[in-house]
C-alpha cells in the first residue's frame, strides 16, 4: 500500500475571484489544483462568487462570497469581502493554510484574517491585472493599481508565479518579496492530434486542406482581438489563403464578428469538444500580452500546432522562436502576418514546428506541477513550526 501524501489532512482555504461561474484558464488551473490536494487526502474549502448559471461543476466544497456584477462586464462578479457566514465558515475549519489566487476586495480581506491568526498565506499569479486598464481607455488606472497590488502580495508569506520570467518581473515591480514557481500542465488524454476530425471541420466550413487559423479563448478585448483582427485583414490584403476558427465566447463576440467576417465560431466548448475543435485548427495565432501562463498555447502545442504569440512573458517560456512557433513583438502587425503566411504556404514548416510543439508540451504534466504547490505549503508550515 503506497504511503500517504504528506499533505494529507491538511486543511486549506482557497480564495478565488472566479472559480467556477465563467470558465477561463485560471479556474481550470485553481479546480485541477484543488482536486489534486482532495486526491492526496488534503481537507480544501473554497471560497468565490457563485451564479445560478455556473460554468462547469466546481472541485471541492465551494462557498459564495458577497459580491456584485461588474457594470462595464456583468458576466464578472466583483467580490465585495467576506461574509459572517464565511467568517463563521472559516472559523469552523480552522485552515493551517490560505491560498489566494486575486488581489480583489476578498483576497485581502481573507489575506488580513489569516495574518490575524498567523496563518501562512500563499498567493498565486494567473492574470496581469496591470494591464487590463489600458486595453479599456483607462491606462491612469495602472499606477494606483500597481499600488493596490503591491500591498497584497507584500503581505503574502509566498508568491507563486507560473513562470521564471513572470517571477522576476514582479520582483522588479515590487509584486512580493518570496517567490517560488507553480507553472501549469496540460492534460494530453484530452488535447491531442488523434482528436483531430476532419467531418467536424467540414461542418464548420473548413476544407480538409484548408489552413485554419485559430483564435482560443474568451472574447474579451484584453485577449488582444483588436490586433487578431488586424494580422487577419492584412493577410486578406496580401491574398494569403487561410480559414479562422473561433473558439470561445465573449461579450465582444459581435465587435469581433464585424472585424473578422468570414471566420468560423465554435462557440463555447469544454471537454471533448474543447479538444476536437482545438485540435481542428491548424495554427494558433496568440495575440494577448495579459496572461500569467498562456493555457491556450500549451493546449494548442499538445495537439501538435505551431504558435504565433506575441513575445511577452505569457508565451515565451513555452514558444520556442524558429522552432516550435514564432514570437512576435506586439503591434507588428507585417511580423504577424509574415509568420502566418509561412505556415498557411508551406505543410512541411507547419508540420516541424507542430512537432517541436508537441515534444515541448509533453514536458508539463499537471500533477507533477500541482504537487509543487502542495510542496509550498509543507515548507511554509514546517517553517512554522
Amino acid at each position: 500500500m503506497a504511503e500517504p501524501h504528506p499533505i494529507a489532512g491538511t486543511r486549506i482555504a482557497l480564495f478565488s475571484g472566479n472559480y467556477n461561474y465563467e470558465k477561463d484558464g485560471a479556474n481550470q488551473a485553481l479546480n485541477r489544483l484543488v482536486g489534486y490536494l482532495l486526491r492526496q487526502g488534503a481537507e480544501v474549502k473554497v471560497f468565490s462568487p457563485t451564479t445560478d448559471t455556473p460554468a462547469f461543476e466546481p472541485e471541492g466544497e465551494l462557498h459564495s462570497l458577497p459580491s456584485k456584477p461588474i457594470p462595464t462586464r456583468t458576466e464578472y462578479q466583483f467580490p465585495l469581502g467576506l461574509s459572517e457566514e464565511n467568517k463563521a465558515t472559516l472559523e469552523a475549519f480552522d485552515p493551517q493554510i490560505v491560498h489566494l489566487s486575486s488581489p480583489d476586495v476578498s483576497g485581502h480581506r481573507a489575506l488580513t484574517w489569516a495574518r490575524k491568526r498567523g496563518i501562512p498565506t500563499v498567493a498565486s499569479v494567473h492574470t496581469r491585472f496591470e494591464t487590463y486598464p489600458a486595453y479599456y481607455g483607462a491606462a491612469w488606472a495602472e499606477k494606483p493599481l500597481l499600488a493596490i497590488m503591491r500591498r497584497y502580495y507584500n503581505r503574502c508569506d509566498i508568491v507563486l508565479a507560473p513562470t521564471e520570467v513572470i517571477r522576476e518581473e514582479y520582483r522588479k515591480l515590487g509584486l512580493g518579496e518570496r517567490f517560488g514557481i507553480w507553472q501549469r500542465g496540460v492534460d494530453k488524454s484530452i488535447f491531442n492530434p488523434g482528436r483531430r476530425d476532419l467531418e467536424w471541420r467540414r461542418e464548420m466550413g473548413i476544407a480538409d486542406d484548408a489552413v485554419a487559423i485559430g483564435y482560443l479563448g474568451r472574447l474579451v478585448l484584453e485577449k488582444g482581438l483588436g490586433q487578431f483582427a488586424e494580422v487577419i485583414g492584412e493577410l486578406r490584403e496580401r491574398g494569403v489563403k487561410h480559414e479562422v476558427l473561433v473558439i470561445g465566447e465573449g461579450p465582444a463576440r459581435d465587435w469581433f464578428a464585424e472585424r473578422v467576417p468570414d471566420a468560423r465560431f465554435a462557440g463555447f466548448q469544454i471537454g471533448e469538444g474543447l479538444a476536437r475543435a482545438v485540435a481542428g485548427m491548424d495554427v494558433l495565432l496568440n495575440a494577448s500580452s495579459t496572461e500569467g501562463f498562456s493555457n491556450v498555447t500549451l493546449e494548442s502545442m499538445a495537439c501538435a500546432h505551431p504558435v504565433v504569440a506575441v513575445d511577452t512573458i505569457g508565451s515565451d517560456h513555452l514558444v520556442q522562436d524558429g522552432v516550435n512557433g514564432r514570437l512576435i513583438e506586439r503591434g507588428n502587425i507585417a511580423g504577424f502576418a509574415d509568420a502566418l503566411e509561412a505556415y498557411c504556404k508551406g505543410a512541411s514548416l507547419r508540420e516541424a514546428h507542430g512537432q517541436a510543439a508537441l515534444a515541448r508540451a509533453h514536458e508539463f504534466d499537471w500533477d507533477g506541477v500541482n504537487d509543487a504547490v502542495a510542496q509550498t505549503y509543507l515548507e511554509l508550515l514546517k517553517e512554522r513550526g
